[in-house]
C-alpha cells in the first residue's frame, strides 16, 4: 500500500496540581532514579511499538499480530488513509451533501494532532481544527451541527462559509511578563476567531428545555479545538470504570476540584446516555466507550458517510428547512439525486432526503469493522532515554511539582470486554483487538480540569490529555503546537499557559518558576521523552 506521509502536530494538554501544599521543597539534585523497566512499555506489552521513526503513530499493536488480524488491519487503515467521493456507489462512496472534511488524514496528519493554522481551510492537510459555535452561555448553537460543517456537495451550500472565517493570533503577557527569575524569556499566544454574520447559511439559535430562541450575532461565541494523535485509544476504553470511578473518588477526597456535572459526592453524576459507561473520550468528555467514540463517530459524521447502524445524515432540522426552501437546491436537486423519493413537492422532497433515517448504506459492515479493527489496534510509541540522567533528573522534578497528580503515570487495564452503545458489536466480541491486564504508562487521570486560559476552551473544563508518544512530535513533524486549540508551539509555553491565578495547576506553576534553567530544560526532556 502507497502510504501517504505528513507531517504531524502533537498536542500537549499538560494538568499539574497537586493535593500536598505542605511540599514546597524542589529538589534540585541529580540522584539517579530507580527505572521501572515496565514504563520502557508505554502502551504494555500487548499495546506498545518499538518504532521510533516517523511512522510511529501508524503501527499495530502486539495484540493485532497475536490475534491475525494483520491483513484487517491493513484494510482499515486505507479507509482511514484515502478521501471519500460523491459516487454512489464503488470504493468510497459517499461524502455528503454537508461535510467537515472528505478524509481522516486532513485532521489527523500522520495519525498525529493537527497543526496550528493561520487560516481556516478544510482542504488544507494538517488542519485540525473543528470549530466551536454557542452563544454567550457556551450552549451549541442548535441550528449548526456540534462539529459545524464548512463543506458540501452540489447542489447543496455549507451552513458556514469558510471563506470568511478568521484567525487572529494574539500576544499573551503573564503576570510575570512571560519571564523566569532567571531572565529567561518565553512567548504565549492564543487564537481569537471571527465569523461575520453573511457567513453563516443557517439562521443563529439555540435549543434550551425544547424552546428555540434566535441568538443576537453579537452573542455568537467561536472557539477552536484541534484533534489529537489517533494511537492509543483502544488502550484507554480498555481501563476499567470502576478504576476511573476510584481515580475520581481519590481526587475528590483530597479536596481536587471535579467538574460537578460529572461527578460528586463520591457518585457519577453523568456517564454515557446509552449505556451507563464512565466518560473518557473528546475535552469535553462527551464520550464513553470507544465504539461508539472518537473515530467511531468521526468516519460517519466528519464526512457523513452512511453504514448499517446509521443510516441518516449528520445534519440538523434547521439547516434541512433552510435547504429545502433555497431556489438554487430546489432548480437542481433531481438532477444530483434522482433517486430520492418524489412527491411532487420540492420542498417537501428535498427535507425528507436530508432528515430521512433509511438512506442507502454507504460503507460495508465489514469496512466498518476493519476500520475499528485498526483503530482500536494502534500502539503507542515505546518510552525514550528512560536511563538518561536528564530525564530521570526532570522525572523526579515533574512529580515533587505535582504534576503527577493530574498527569497520572499509569494505569493497569481490566478484563477488556468490548461494550459498542451503538449495537454494532456484540459484548464481548473478540472480533476487536483486546488489551486486559495491561500496566500502561499514558500521564493522564482521564478527569477534567481547569486551566482558566485567555478565550479558554468551550465551558473551561478540559480533560488530561495522555503525553505518551508526544516527544516524538518534533521529530515526525517539526513542529510541537500543543494544547487544545495549539496554541502552545513548546513544551515550555504549553507548561505556563497553566499559571493562571485561578488555574487548578498553579501550585505546579509557581514551583516550576522556581526552578533554574538546567532543572527546566530536564523537565522537558522528561515529557518529551514519555
Amino acid at each position: 500500500m502507497r502510504k501517504i506521509y505528513i507531517l504531524s502536530v502533537i498536542s500537549l494538554s499538560f494538568y499539574m496540581i497537586s493535593c500536598d501544599d505542605d511540599n514546597n521543597d524542589i529538589s534540585s539534585n541529580s540522584e539517579k532514579v530507580e527505572i521501572n523497566q515496565e514504563e520502557w512499555y508505554s502502551g504494555g506489552k500487548l499495546g506498545t511499538t518499538f518504532n521510533t521513526t516517523s511512522f510511529a503513530y501508524e503501527q499495530p499493536t502486539p495484540a493485532i499480530e497475536n490475534a491475525g488480524m494483520a491483513q484487517a488491519f491493513k484494510f482499515g487503515e486505507y479507509l482511514f488513509e484515502k478521501d471519500f467521493n460523491e459516487n454512489t456507489d464503488g470504493a468510497f462512496c459517499g461524502l455528503g451533501p454537508v461535510m467537515v472534511r472528505r478524509g481522516c488524514l486532513y485532521c489527523h496528519p500522520n495519525y498525529g494532532h493537527g497543526k496550528r493554522q493561520l487560516e481556516y481551510s478544510a482542504n488544507t492537510m494538517g488542519n485540525g481544527y473543528l470549530l466551536v459555535v454557542t452563544d454567550e452561555t457556551d450552549t451549541y448553537l442548535s441550528s449548526l451541527t456540534g462539529m459545524p460543517q464548512t463543506l458540501a456537495t452540489r447542489p447543496f451550500k455549507a451552513p458556514i462559509d469558510e471563506s470568511k472565517i478568521k484567525i487572529s493570533w494574539l500576544d499573551y503577557t503573564d503576570e510575570w511578563g512571560n519571564t523566569f527569575a532567571d531572565g529567561e524569556k518565553y512567548n504565549l499566544i492564543y487564537p481569537e476567531v471571527s465569523i461575520p454574520e453573511d457567513a453563516y447559511y443557517v439562521p443563529l439559535e439555540v435549543t434550551k428545555n425544547g424552546i428555540v430562541t434566535n441568538v443576537p450575532h453579537e452573542n455568537v461565541k467561536v472557539r477552536l479545538e484541534s484533534t489529537i494523535g489517533v494511537y492509543g485509544t483502544g488502550l484507554l476504553d480498555a481501563i476499567d470504570d470502576a478504576d476511573l470511578k476510584a481515580e475520581y473518588a481519590s481526587q475528590e477526597k483530597y479536596g481536587v476540584t471535579l467538574n460537578p456535572a460529572i461527578f460528586a459526592n463520591g457518585e457519577w453524576v453523568k456517564t454515557y446516555s446509552n449505556s451507563g459507561k464512565a466518560l473518557k473520550y473528546t475535552y469535553a468528555l462527551s464520550r464513553g466507550p470507544l465504539q461508539d467514540a472518537a473515530g467511531a463517530n468521526a468516519i460517519w459524521n466528519i464526512t457523513n458517510v452512511t453504514r448499517s447502524n446509521r443510516r441518516y445524515n449528520y445534519i440538523t432540522a434547521t439547516y434541512a428547512s433552510v435547504s429545502s426552501k433555497d431556489p438554487d437546491v430546489q432548480e437542481n436537486f433531481y438532477q444530483y439525486y434522482p433517486e430520492s423519493k418524489i412527491t411532487g413537492d420540492i420542498e417537501t422532497d428535498i427535507y425528507n432526503f436530508l432528515m430521512a433515517k433509511d438512506l442507502p448504506i454507504e460503507m460495508s459492515d465489514e469496512d466498518y469493522k476493519n476500520f475499528m479493527i485498526w483503530h482500536r489496534g494502534l500502539a503507542v510509541p515505546a518510552a525514550r532515554d528512560l536511563d538518561n540522567a536528564l530525564v530521570q533528573r526532570g522525572k523526579k522534578l515533574f512529580t515533587e511539582m505535582g504534576c503527577a497528580t493530574c498527569h497520572k503515570p499509569s494505569w493497569t487495564t481490566g478484563e477488556d470486554k468490548i461494550c459498542d452503545p451503538s449495537g454494532f458489536f456484540a459484548e464481548g466480541d473478540n472480533s476487536l483487538p483486546r488489551y486486559p491486564n495491561q500496566k500502561i504508562w499514558p500521564y493522564t487521570d482521564m478527569i477534567q480540569h481547569r486551566l482558566f486560559m485567555e478565550n479558554d476552551i468551550r465551558t473551561g473544563w478540559c480533560r488530561t490529555t495522555p503525553l505518551w508518544g508526544r516527544g516524538l512530535s518534533e521529530m515526525v513533524t517539526g513542529a510541537s503546537d500543543r494544547l487544545h486549540d495549539c496554541r502552545a508551539r513548546t513544551v515550555i509555553e504549553a507548561i505556563m499557559w497553566h499559571g493562571s491565578a485561578a488555574s487548578d495547576a498553579r501550585f505546579s506553576i509557581d514551583n516550576f518558576r522556581k526552578l533554574s534553567k538546567d532543572e527546566r530544560d530536564a523537565v522537558v526532556s522528561f515529557i518529551e521523552s514519555i
